[in-house]
């Protein structure tokens, strides 16, 4: 028989030998020979299975001789001990799918953002990777595997003689077997398990057997070939043919050569051994590619012809890894938003019930993800960073972009590099760590600076938060008419700790003052949040209630962090500063909140993914998460009221000046934002939206919060605005809708006219007329000593609402003068104490 040739008379006896046991065993009703049921035509019929089972028992019987009792392997009892416990092993393959690599995308689905895997590996069709490959694998590995039904007893009759003999120790697994072995150790919920998958025992190998025998009845040759090619190793981290054809040649299988083809299907057997890339390893490369190609030549895949063209075909290779993790994104400013993903993708409880479940699936299950990440918007955002603080500055410039009514993050940009390599990096701005020879986050870090986590609770955000004072009082029914009497410095009922510097003098009462004494006077909404007066806000925020403010921010998506914000979020009636944003927020908290009243009271949940494919299947948890959270015509009028801050207004805005007039001109579309900044300018912000974009950004010292530098309000506040400009281009991005009805002015009222009488029957008639009464400045006036010189407003006001009552100097006002020009720079009254200027909560 032509299939001994080669093998020696000792080792030919003794598989003839085996041959004589199968056909005394009786297992058929015919004369058996080894090639008829294993190698001769596929015969799928219930009788050659059966009698295919069969021989697997009787070979097991041999097999578990031959390890154990080399000498003994031929006799009976080992043959019917065999067939007995053969027939006992489970048939059935449970089958899990090997881990598949993981391709995440920008918003047009086709730029790469990132791939995540912990094997690399895609699946691929059949009809996807070259005839050569197919036909390669089949001549390194199984030449009869289209003729045989799971095993073949020549293989296993040849690797028993040789090891029993004292040879080389040969496998005799056939590429269902081989298959069998990786989908059972990729099956595994134990480690245990994958050993026991692996480990050279007769055990696994009769396991291996039965399966194999089963799987050959349930699934078609080329099935279990396109399964096999995408589950075997073929070194360098790659998994798969795909993998390997894209790491090693930079191509598709489906465009394999002969000689490329030959050389993957060889990497198999070792694929560390056969690693072309090292030296040792490449001239065994090209030895094994050398004898595939003649193997293919042997079943007829090739000709002589093409073997020998292949062989003389230099041996070529790439190693080139496929990037793995956030810190390979294509552009390293990237990173970020790739770790925003992932811990987003943390937070699902969609993709399993613990955190190791959920990343498990990320780098395992080979979805598709499609996120929310405009390239053109975050190069538009990370061009404006790199403009007004280049990286590598100590200080963070931070932006985030987000879409209103969507919540899909467009950019984030700051002036850091994603990287985990420190090395490079300066000291910490922090003393304390500084001292301790720490380095400091710049000019790379992998912190999630822009998103907070971790140990990031975020910054400062300033009077950005005087919104949520707004949007509480307009949920209250106070329109944006509602005026105050704005002074320098105001005492609340707020206590705090006694004799500090935010205290009044001598007491425990918060006493916040104003940044700028233009800032004094008579404020509504509009003035006051155009010109960021804080004793306005913080008189309103008395008015609605700090607990009212600190649920409208929650509502609007302000995350409390930190344990000092906590705790006071949950004493919230007592939070006087929460107004003046003294707590921490993030620039993409921050953005969407202002987004939710962009989109007219929407608010969507931030999310950094548009479309999850697992396989054809698309995921419900990509949607955009969404709720009316706030009326329409409460965001429309807090919205009105944001245009003037900007430089911006509709046909109800009245604005005296804004703290970034030039917004509106800058961004050259309809926007409404809030600049702010804290104590000693330590953090700098502005948010900035329009319809169809928020984008917010705050300038600090992510390595020390207390830090003595200032920071620049002119560096945030012209980055944001390029950013929205130019990621706006090409974009319409139309006008907002301006509020009606009682939201706007409210119930007016005329003022009875009070002026030249005494204050006391000034102050009674204001009270009865529905209005409450103040005291206001001495002025000059024709009025006699100590009367009424008249009111602030002069004419109209909202019922209830505040009235000033200037006193008269008794001076007559010279022509052209302003009878409202205070006495003294604080317009105090006498016996009022003026507290000594610190911009502690400067707007």
């Amino acid at each position: 028989m032509n299939v001994w040739r080669g093998i020696d008379r000792r080792r030919a006896k003794a598989v003839s030998t085996i041959t004589d046991r199968l056909e005394k065993s009786g297992i058929t009703g015919q004369k058996i020979r080894l090639g008829r049921i294993f190698t001769g035509h596929r015969d799928r019929s219930l009788v050659s299975s059966f009698a295919a089972l069969a021989v697997c028992g009787v070979l097991t019987g041999l097999v578990v001789a031959a390890a154990a009792f080399p000498g003994a392997a031929m006799s009976g009892l080992a043959v019917k001990a065999g067939a007995e416990t053969f027939a006992k092993l489970p048939s059935e393959l449970i089958v899990k799918q090997a881990p598949q690599i993981t391709y995440v995308y920008a918003n047009d689905g086709r730029t790469p953002l990132a791939t995540l895997y912990d094997e690399n590996r895609s699946d691929t069709r059949l009809d996807q990777i070259a005839p050569v490959m197919r036909q390669a694998i089949i001549a390194a590995e199984d030449h009869q595997f289209y003729e045989h039904n799971g095993v073949d007893p020549r293989g296993i009759a040849r690797a028993l003689v040789a090891t029993g003999s004292g040879g080389d120790q040969q496998g005799g697994s056939t590429l269902t077997m081989q298959y069998v072995r990786q989908a059972i150790s990729y099956s595994a919920e134990k480690p245990a398990d994958v050993v026991a998958a692996t480990e050279d025992t007769p055990a696994r190998k009769l396991r291996e057997v039965r399966y194999a025998v089963s799987l050959e009845r349930e699934l078609s040759k080329d099935e279990i070939l396109e399964r096999y090619l995408n589950i075997a190793p073929f070194g360098n981290g790659t998994y798969g043919v795909f993998a390997a054809s894209r790491v090693y040649f930079g191509k598709h299988p489906k465009d394999l050569t002969i000689d490329q083809a030959a050389m993957l299907a060889g990497m198999v057997k070792a694929p560390s051994a056969f690693d072309p890339n090292t030296p040792t390893g490449y001239p065994q490369a090209v030895a094994r590619r050398d004898y595939v190609i003649g193997q293919m030549v042997e079943t007829g895949a090739i000709t002589p012809a093409q073997a020998t063209t292949a062989k003389a075909a230099p041996l070529k290779v790439g190693n080139k890894r496929t990037p793995n993790g956030c810190v390979s994104t294509p552009k390293n400013d990237w990173g970020f938003f790739c770790d925003y993903l992932y811990r987003w993708w943390m937070e699902q409880e969609e993709f399993g019930e613990t955190a190791y479940d959920r990343e498990r699936a990320l780098n395992s299950q080979g979805y598709k993800i499609i996120t929310t990440l405009d390239p053109k918007i975050q190069s538009s955002a990370k061009r404006a960073v790199e403009r007004h603080l280049p990286t590598g500055n100590r200080h963070a410039l931070m932006i985030a972009a987000v879409e209103p009514g969507t919540g899909r993050v467009r950019a984030m940009a700051t002036n850091r590099n994603y990287s985990l390599d420190q090395s490079k990096n300066k000291p910490s701005t922090n003393p304390d760590k500084r001292r301790l020879k720490m380095k400091g986050t710049y000019p790379n870090t992998t912190n999630p600076l822009i998103t907070g986590g971790g140990d990031i609770a975020g910054y400062q955000a300033g009077s950005t938060f005087k919104m949520f004072t707004a949007v509480a009082a307009l949920e209250k029914g106070m329109p944006l008419a509602t005026s105050y009497r704005a002074p320098g410095q105001i005492r609340t009922n707020y206590v705090v700790e006694y004799g500090s510097p935010s205290a009044c003098r001598g007491t425990n009462r918060w006493c916040p003052k104003n940044a700028d004494p233009s800032m004094n006077g008579v404020r509504t909404m509009w003035t006051g949040f155009g010109r960021s007066v804080n004793t306005y806000f913080v008189k309103l925020e008395e008015q609605v209630g700090a607990d009212r403010a600190v649920r409208a921010a929650e509502k609007l998506g302000i995350r409390f962090r930190a344990a000092n914000d906590q705790y006071y979020s949950q004493n919230a009636r007592t939070w006087g500063a929460f107004t003046l944003g003294v707590s921490l927020t993030t620039p993409l908290e921050v953005a969407n909140a202002y987004a939710t009243l962009a989109a007219e009271g929407k608010y969507c949940e931030p999310i950094p993914v548009q479309e999850i494919r697992k396989g054809d299947q698309a995921l419900k948890v990509a949607n955009p998460r969404c709720e009316q959270v706030v009326k329409t015509e409460v965001a429309r009028a807090a919205i009105d009221m944001a245009r003037c801050p900007v430089g911006d207004r509709s046909a109800t805005t009245r604005c005296d000046s804004g703290t970034f007039s030039s917004g509106r001109g800058l961004v050259g579309k309809p926007v409404a934002g809030k600049t702010g900044t804290t104590d000693g300018n330590k953090t700098a912000n502005l948010v900035l939206t329009s319809k169809k974009l928020a984008v917010a950004g705050t300038m600090a010292d992510p390595d020390w919060a207390n830090t003595y530098a200032e920071m620049s309000s002119n560096v945030v506040n012209y980055a944001v605005g390029e950013a929205l400009r130019d990621g706006l281009q090409g974009i319409e991005s139309p006008n907002f809708t301006a509020p009606d009805g009682g939201l706007v002015n409210g119930e007016q009222r005329r003022i009875p006219s009070v002026t030249c009488t005494p204050i006391e029957t000034a102050m009674s008639r204001i009270r009865v007329a529905g209005f409450s009464p103040e005291l206001g400045r001495r002025v000059e006036s024709r009025c006699p000593t100590g009367t009424a010189a008249g009111t602030d407003p002069e004419w109209r006001t909202i019922k209830g609402g505040p009235v000033v009552i200037d006193i008269s100097n008794g001076r007559k006002p010279q022509p052209d003068a302003d009878r409202q020009i205070p006495t003294d720079p604080d317009g105090l009254l006498p016996g009022e104490t003026a507290v000594p200027r610190r911009d502690e909560f400067p707007g």
